[in-house]
């Protein structure tokens, strides 16, 4: 991504990123609608009452897996091959420590956390069942995030799709035989999208012992260098707080949801996974974004940089308006896939959140751009403070209206929270490009 037209460039890996995003939500959505359909409401919202704690604990597993990939993608831009290899074998070490601490605690802590997020008693056995299954399976969902950063870091973004697709194909069969054919449940949902996941990780692990030669270990690669594991940890643990600060943040409203009753929490996980899937444009280009300036910046090319990110913006702004519209005018038929539309009284939960939020959609995309580019120069600090100053946003507004005022008041929680997000990200990438210009002056001098 050194060479060649920004845009052309940039689109064309953000597409497959963006088809993966959608594929890789697929597994819970799919869950969703399946339960939705065949269980019911309950059902429904058992599982999307789920979905904020999933992406605190995948969003962590995730953030750490795309930090590590940036110094991957920079030794790459660098061609510092040996040194690639090094870090992808220290990187693998460090989420297979992650990943497993990860799976002991959740599984320990699984009923009192549920508790905390005032999970319905009616519900707890579905949903601790659930997520049980889901913490089983995380060295399986770390095994993909790490291969899949790997091949994004070299510039591919198309094969981790299509390896997605095999599997939210396997995962949409099994859903429907194991809840329609084999009765069990909400469990049988949290099965599928574990074994699907498998499947995906081993396609992947298939695929760069084929295709990439260049990503081959050796055992020397695995040696222990001073400083190795640091400099992913800088960059990978601020991205996973990152992530699991904004997760902590959703699961806080998910919490305050909860009080209003099952109707609500049915009605909010279904605007929330669209929302999701019109987001993930958004998601689509940060990501890009963070390899697309890894590898600028790993090559010297800053001026590449910041072009890319400039055009970046405007297809940013062009997305949020067409969501705007979108959410505005069609959130409420969308909500049909995930219920039948004779539950009025939970279409009107999803309708009444999309008109409170559909606003601020463009500061959600801007949030993905700053936080990404940023994290692509090697400054990991800042864009997790934007996810402070998010977590914090909805925080306040969750103490202040929560179990207060109408559920509208609870929806304003999200548009708070991106506007705060961009607070420290914008200004401290514009004095990052700003320090940069005037050191190339002082160099040209």
């Amino acid at each position: 991504m050194t060479v060649g037209n920004p845009v052309r460039l940039i689109i064309q890996f953000m597409i497959p990123m963006f088809l993966g995003n959608v594929f890789q939500q697929f597994y819970n959505i799919v869950d969703s609608i399946v339960a939705g359909q065949f269980i019911g409401v309950d059902a429904l919202a058992a599982i999307g009452s789920t979905g904020s704690l999933m992406f605190f604990v995948t969003g962590w597993l995730n953030g750490l897996s795309s930090g590590f990939a940036i110094i991957v993608a920079q030794m790459f831009g660098a061609k510092k091959y040996d040194d690639m290899r090094h870090f992808v074998a220290m990187s693998i070490y460090l989420m297979f420590g992650f990943a497993a601490a990860m799976t002991i605690g959740f599984l320990v802590f699984n009923v009192p956390i549920l508790r905390l997020m005032n999970s319905p008693a009616d519900l707890m056995g579905d949903v601790a069942g659930y997520m049980g299954i889901i913490y089983a399976g995380l060295l399986v969902t770390a095994a993909y995030n790490t291969l899949a950063a790997f091949l994004r870091a070299l510039g591919d973004s198309k094969s981790p799709l299509y390896f997605l697709i095999i599997s939210a194909g396997i995962n949409v069969v099994l859903d429907i035989v194991l809840i329609r054919f084999a009765g069990m449940g909400v469990e049988g949902c949290a099965y599928a999208t574990v074994i699907a996941q498998g499947v995906s990780a081993i396609c992947c692990l298939v695929y760069i012992k084929k295709k990439y030669p260049i990503l081959h270990l050796e055992k020397k690669n695995f040696e222990l260098r001073k400083g190795s594991m640091s400099k992913l940890m800088i960059l990978g643990i601020p991205m996973g707080l990152q992530f699991s600060i904004t997760a902590i943040g959703t699961i806080i409203v998910q919490g305050a949801v909860n009080i209003y009753g099952s109707v609500y929490m049915a009605g909010f996980s279904a605007a929330g996974k669209i929302q999701n899937i019109i987001a993930t444009v958004f998601v689509a280009f940060g990501a890009t974004m963070a390899t697309y300036v890894g590898q600028n910046r790993g090559a010297g090319k800053m001026d590449r940089v910041k072009a890319g990110m400039k055009y970046t913006q405007i297809m940013v702004l062009i997305w949020s308006v067409i969501t705007m519209i979108i959410m505005f005018f069609f959130g409420k038929y969308m909500t049909w896939l995930f219920i039948d539309k004779s539950q009025t009284d939970v279409i009107n939960v999803s309708v009444t959140y999309f008109h409170t939020v559909f606003w601020a959609y463009p500061f959600l995309g801007s949030i993905f751009l700053y936080r990404n580019g940023l994290q692509g120069l090697g400054y990991g600090l800042v864009p997790m403070l934007g996810g402070v100053f998010e977590l914090a946003a909805r925080s306040a507004i969750v103490m202040f209206v929560a179990g207060k005022t109408s559920f509208a008041g609870v929806c304003l929680a999200d548009p708070a929270a991106w506007i705060a997000a961009l607070i420290p990200l914008i200004p401290y990438y514009i004095y990052v490009m700003k320090k940069w210009s005037r050191g190339k002056k002082e160099t040209a001098a």
